[in-house]
């Protein structure tokens, strides 16, 4: 990766902090201690890629990251810049460490961030250029195609909408977010529907499946990477505990969770919480081309045909150092298109207001039921203050089809520029996305 970077004339001048595990939307560790977010200082830049997305956000220019759950795109997100996710074999891997190295049931991907859209398309239309296959045998001999992305900013767009995952919905800041940018591109002329799932293959199965094929070692590979006594980041280690558990123990806290808490969502990702054989993990392969197949087959259908999907990077703003803790699985707006490996961008909005994105009379109702029985939505939403997280950045998902990342990034310029057009009558929502000013 260096060589082909200074080959194109790249000059590399820093390596950013991420948490040594590699696995968690928070950036820290016990060389450097918390990346603070550069809006908010309490709360996380995202991670795993957060040194990157703080850095970017203050001036940086160009990074990369790696992705399996959504590592640069809530860094995106969550600091106010710009990132597409890559299918694999598009973007180079080699001469690149991972935590998880040999974990392919939802390959970890290296890909872009910048701070604006434009440095994202020249640094990713650069990289293509430089030919990478001949730098790294994993990657696919795909030219740059320049007509894709010209005609995908161009044209009229029919755009599917997933406002919510049906796992954990979108907070106040975060819908609004995304009811602006719907707004938005209504009004410059695109057609936005919102989609229902494949029933046989919907967000929540997703999930479940991905979150097992990732941790079907046990945990064991990423925490090898700890020193005697070093700390691990709160989410992983929440996933380590639960999936060192013996499995009598285990089974009867996942009873207690499903029956006692009536918690179904959470019971089941507890259940896949445990080490696999290698019939189990060959099974669990078996099952991702499954759904890999149906979604295939449902975007292909004549009833469908979208451009892209639109829906949010995370049902929270940025969230609170060791935060993490709680929101450990609160992921699926990113970790399913990882499972499909669909090629994702991420583009800033706006950022929260505490007057308008505060938890109101309907939201509360929300909250308090969640609280009930979905403790994976609840580990994110109880850390939700529109107060506290005013100024911080929202933002939106733009989802293509897999090596679709000439069209993803056209279609992020669709709506950027739909969002830089927009005014809400009322509101005074849509402009142009303010970067932070540097001196």
């Amino acid at each position: 990766m260096a060589k082909l970077l200074k080959d194109a004339g790249a000059v590399p001048y820093a390596k950013t902090a991420l948490p040594v595990t590699l696995l968690s939307f928070e950036s820290a560790n016990a060389l450097w201690g918390h990346c603070l977010n550069p809006h908010v200082p309490e709360y996380s830049p995202g991670g795993s890629t957060g040194g990157e997305g703080a850095l970017l956000a203050l001036g940086g220019r160009i990074g990369i990251g790696s992705d399996v759950a959504g590592s640069v795109r809530v860094p995106a997100a969550w600091s106010g810049i710009y990132s597409l996710r890559c299918s694999t074999g598009r973007w180079p891997k080699v001469g690149v460490n991972t935590s998880m190295a040999g974990q392919e049931g939802v390959a970890s991907v290296f890909s872009p961030m910048a701070r604006t859209l434009n440095d994202l398309t020249y640094f990713t239309k650069a990289i293509v250029g430089m030919k990478p296959w001949n730098y790294d045998h994993t990657v696919h001999p795909i030219s740059w195609r320049e007509d894709e992305e010209v005609e995908a900013q161009n044209k009229k767009l029919r755009i599917g909408l997933m406002s919510n995952d049906g796992v954990v919905p979108p907070t106040p800041a975060i819908e609004r977010a995304i009811s602006t940018t719907v707004a938005a591109l209504t009004a410059a002329g695109h057609t936005v529907s919102e989609i229902t799932p494949p029933a046989a293959a919907d967000t929540f199965t997703g999930l479940s499946l991905a979150s097992q094929l990732l941790n079907s070692d046990g945990c064991v590979t990423f925490n090898s990477h700890l020193h005697s006594f070093e700390p691990s980041d709160p989410g992983a280690d929440q996933l380590t505990r639960i999936c060192n558990l013996p499995r009598p123990l285990r089974y009867l806290y996942y009873l207690w969770v499903r029956y006692i808490r009536r918690d179904e969502k959470w019971a089941t990702l507890i259940r896949g919480f445990a080490p696999k054989s290698a019939a189990e993990l060959w099974k669990l392969t078996a099952q991702r081309e499954a759904f890999r197949a149906t979604w295939h087959s449902w975007w292909d259908a004549e009833t469908q045909q979208y451009d892209f999907i639109l829906c949010p990077v995370n049902a929270t703003p940025a969230l609170p150092h060791k935060a993490m803790h709680d929101a450990v699985s609160s992921c699926g707006y990113t970790f399913l298109w990882n499972l499909l490996d669909y090629t994702a961008g991420v583009l800033p909005v706006s950022h929260v207001d505490a007057k308008k994105d505060a938890l109101s009379g309907p939201y509360k109702k929300v909250l308090k039921q969640l609280g009930a029985n979905n403790a994976v939505a609840y580990g994110a939403w109880k850390h939700y203050d529109a107060a506290k997280m005013a100024g911080l950045p929202t933002a939106v998902q733009v989802v293509g089809r897999r090596w679709q990342e000439e069209k993803v990034l056209g279609y992020m310029a669709a709506v950027e520029e739909a969002l830089e057009q927009y005014r809400d009558p009322v509101t005074g929502e849509g402009g142009k996305y303010p970067l932070i000013e540097l001196d």
